[in-house]
């Protein structure tokens, strides 16, 4: 891995080992579930300037990671909710960088924070209530060309809490 890959990947790109059973989902949702604690604990450490820092050339600043993760978030539980309440749902991605360039990705990071929190919060609740059989139902993803089962999201998005924070840790290097 070249240093861009490391500045891209801190924690290494999304492996999936195609489990689909219980205890891989309960690893993965723990994960989730500490999100919001290890992220509020990492930001606490920023000053303004740091909040302000991009984690690598052309990357997003500390600050629009926050609220990428709350985005980002919010449309993964929706997609975990259209999964088990419809057969194979088409979801919509949506342009992640633009996003980040928005206005609200640039305000304070404590109207995401807490957001984090409660989505987690739930989010947690959802997850923690899943069978075996619901871990198989999934989501088509339109740029993926695939369906994307809920046992893979699971591990897809406790990785991506994971690289984020990696991503707010090299900023403290910087």
């Amino acid at each position: 891995m070249d240093e861009m890959d490391r500045l891209k990947y801190p924690i290494g790109p999304f492996q999936w080992d195609g489990r689909t059973d219980l205890l891989a989902a309960r690893e993965g949702i723990l994960r989730i579930a500490e999100l919001p604690s290890k992220l509020s604990e990492l930001a606490e450490q920023c000053n303004e300037i740091q909040l302000n820092t991009p984690y690598r050339p052309g990357g997003w600043t500390a600050r629009q990671v926050i609220h990428h993760i709350a985005d980002s978030h919010m449309n993964a539980y929706l997609r975990f909710k259209f999964a088990l309440t419809e057969d194979q749902p088409v979801i919509k991605p949506y342009p992640e960088a633009l996003w980040a360039q928005l206005s609200d990705s640039y305000g304070s990071i404590q109207i995401s924070l807490p957001l984090i929190e409660a989505l987690h919060f739930k989010w947690v609740i959802l997850l923690y209530a899943l069978s075996e059989s619901d871990l198989l139902r999934g989501y088509y993803h339109p740029e993926q060309q695939r369906v994307v089962t809920l046992a893979e999201a699971i591990q897809l998005y406790a990785w991506h809490g994971e690289h984020h924070c990696g991503h707010i840790r090299l900023i403290f290097d910087v």
